[in-house]
């Protein structure tokens, strides 16, 4: 029993790392509406499933837009008058955020009075990467057992951990090389003060990694003695 406390923690902190990305809101109806978005931070070549269910509501169209934050400012799907449940899949072609985009337009020969009153519900889900994969299809196709099924999940989840970890590498690697003075200097040219700057960062970021990594094994090993004697005191194990 006790072997599987690592385990369980483990699993624990995997899925507690997975994001939440549902919302329920009301829009209102315009006759020149401007788009409301929602924003999820996403990897470029992740899968994006977005789940949107409007309510019902008269003289009312729902217009649907997915973009990114990417200089290109890429449209990735665009469509109008939804209604109840509509189900989007895209792949995203760059790093950054993908915005998931409503307008609600009157419709109709409506009063201004009447057409404020005019309101939609809309019940959005959007799963990135992994929360976007259906392993219910894929364990049937593939005869997976339920355990199989979750190793499976569990295999996406530690990928887009890995995938995570070395995005954020490659960020400190990036920020590493630009100096700390303003205005910059000129190009190829760095200054003793500002390599040495750079390497006193350097020093401090590594020494403060290092501690929260200490920190955090040591509270785990503090967790695990902590619990073992808890069950020895319940009679639960030898």
């Amino acid at each position: 029993m006790l072997s599987s406390i690592p385990a369980f923690i483990l699993s624990t902190l995997l899925f507690s790392a997975l994001p939440t990305h549902a919302i329920k809101f009301s829009l209102q109806a315009q006759r020149y509406p401007q788009p409301k978005c929602i924003w999820n931070a996403a990897h470029a070549n992740a899968l994006v499933i977005v789940t949107a269910n409007v309510g019902a509501g008269a003289n009312q169209r729902v217009d649907i837009e997915i973009v990114d934050s990417s200089p290109k400012k890429n449209v990735y799907l665009s469509k109008k008058g939804i209604k109840s449940e509509s189900r989007l899949a895209i792949t995203t072609h760059e790093e950054g955020e993908v915005g998931v985009c409503f307008k609600n337009t009157v419709e109709g020969d409506i009063s201004h009075e009447a057409s404020r009153k005019l309101i939609r519900v809309i019940d959005l889900d959007v799963d990135i990467g992994a929360d976007a994969v259906d392993y219910n299809a894929i364990a049937n196709q593939e005869s997976l057992s339920g355990l199989e099924t979750e190793m499976r999940k569990l295999e996406g989840i530690v990928k887009e951990i890995v995938e995570e970890m070395d995005y954020l590498k490659a960020r400190e690697e990036r920020f590493s090389g630009t100096n700390g003075t303003f205005p910059p200097p000129a190009p190829n040219v760095v200054s003793l003060d500002n390599l040495s700057f750079l390497v006193s960062t350097n020093v401090r970021v590594q020494n403060f990694a290092w501690f929260t990594l200490f920190s955090l094994i040591g509270l785990g090993v503090w967790q695990i003695f902590h619990l073992r004697a808890f069950f020895k005191r319940k009679y639960l194990i030898d």
